[in-house]
């Protein structure tokens, strides 16, 4: 009961339902192997991938140390809380603030300070929320920075199309208009003008959901659920292994219906990358349909690939030569020493327009600031073609 308690805290969907079952297989299994013990609870209390990890370290650092269990069956309150020892320091952060019963989350409140609302982004309780890596966040920095995500707004650059539109200050005539209003006054023939439409390109983004993007891929559909819902005509594909669509979940008004959907769809959360097969799927299938009249690509992967880039040069040609603008969200390159060694990523980058970091939510502010320039200032700074062939 105190270990569901210990996961429920950690933010694992663990119920009263979920207790009274492990209580009854651990009956049945015993607790003389902490093996056996160990894969009984992980059937019943590990729904996803992602509780994996959290899951593991937490069952290692109750099971294996007595003084922690002495602590919290005196306790019989909530929330435990225990001296700050080796093994914490290990944990995760949201395993860590689980187990302390808050002290951490309390000691980054005092050394925090407040901002006033952010118009064009979004607002935050805690300046250093925004630089924050997601990874390092805690349960409680997270909800703060899904809520920050679902009021994000894109301002992408309007394009004009060949189509036009009846405007009076246009120059140039609108013949078909200007015969219809002929009709009307036989007397006299109104010249009515005509200007270029405007319209936001499509925008496409393909996500990474490996293993190595499993701290960051639920941001991401929070921010991808976001971008959908505040305009029209954005498509939205995730990949590991294979490549899934999950454009048509990500719609639905309410997040957490959405990400359950998605959830559902996806066979491949927290698997291997396969970036080349993966594209080549999409632009075999789905580059026609999605990529029309100047869309934005955005590609969110570490580029650590399977497959060490095999098939991945051609399909990037094709996926450049298909879109407005290539940009390339990789979390990597928050560290100050990162260097394209990777093949995956040394075959990538001379396809893309921006290659940007993306790992908080400072970093998705700055990406409206790219979208929002109407060409493509080319490659980073850090990664000219000097150092690419270096």
């Amino acid at each position: 009961m105190y270990f569901a308690r210990l996961l429920r805290s950690a933010g694992l969907p663990v119920g009263p339902g979920k207790v009274l079952d492990a209580i009854s297989a651990v009956k049945l299994v015993g607790i003389g192997a902490q093996e056996d013990l160990y894969w009984c609870l992980f059937s019943l209390f590990v729904n996803r991938y992602d509780q994996q990890q959290l899951f593991n370290q937490a069952f290692h650092i109750f099971w294996r140390n007595p003084h922690i269990m002495d602590r919290m069956m005196g306790a019989m309150l909530p929330t435990i809380r225990v001296e700050k020892e080796a093994e914490l320091e290990e944990m995760s952060r949201r395993l860590s603030e689980a187990m302390s019963g808050g002290d951490i989350s309390s000691i980054v409140d005092t050394e925090s300070e407040r901002i006033e609302f952010d118009a064009s982004f979004t607002y935050s309780d805690k300046e250093v929320l925004q630089d924050k890596d997601f990874e390092d966040m805690s349960t409680e920095e997270i909800a703060e920075a899904k809520q920050a995500i679902s009021r994000l707004r894109l301002p992408i650059v309007e394009v004009p199309t060949r189509r036009f539109k009846c405007n009076a200050l246009g120059s140039q005539i609108d013949m078909r208009a200007t015969l219809r209003a002929a009709l009307r006054s036989p007397d006299a023939i109104p010249l009515k003008f005509k200007k270029p439409g405007h319209r936001h390109p499509p925008l496409v983004m393909l996500c990474d959901i490996s293993g190595s993007m499993s701290q960051y891929s639920r941001m991401f559909l929070h921010f991808m659920h976001a971008i959908t819902n505040d305009r029209d005509r954005v498509h939205s594909f995730v990949f590991g292994t294979r490549l899934t669509n999950v454009s048509r979940y990500l719609r639905h008004r309410d997040v957490d219906v959405a990400l359950d959907k998605a959830a559902e769809a996806v066979k491949d959360w927290s698997g291997g990358t396969r970036i080349g097969a993966c594209l080549k799927e999409f632009n075999n299938y789905w580059s026609r349909r999605v990529l029309a009249q100047g869309a934005i690509t955005l590609i969110i992967s570490d580029g650590l690939d399977r497959d060490e880039g095999e098939g991945l040069q051609k399909e990037m040609d094709r996926l450049s030569k298909s879109s407005r603008r290539l940009i390339w969200l990789n979390p990597l390159l928050r560290y100050d020493g990162f260097e394209p060694k990777a093949k995956g990523i040394r075959t990538m980058l001379p396809f893309v327009d921006d290659f940007k970091s993306v790992h908080s939510l400072r970093s998705l502010i700055e990406l409206s600031d790219v979208l929002s320039k109407q060409q493509s200032p080319g490659y980073d700074s850090k990664f000219d073609v000097m150092k690419l062939s270096a």
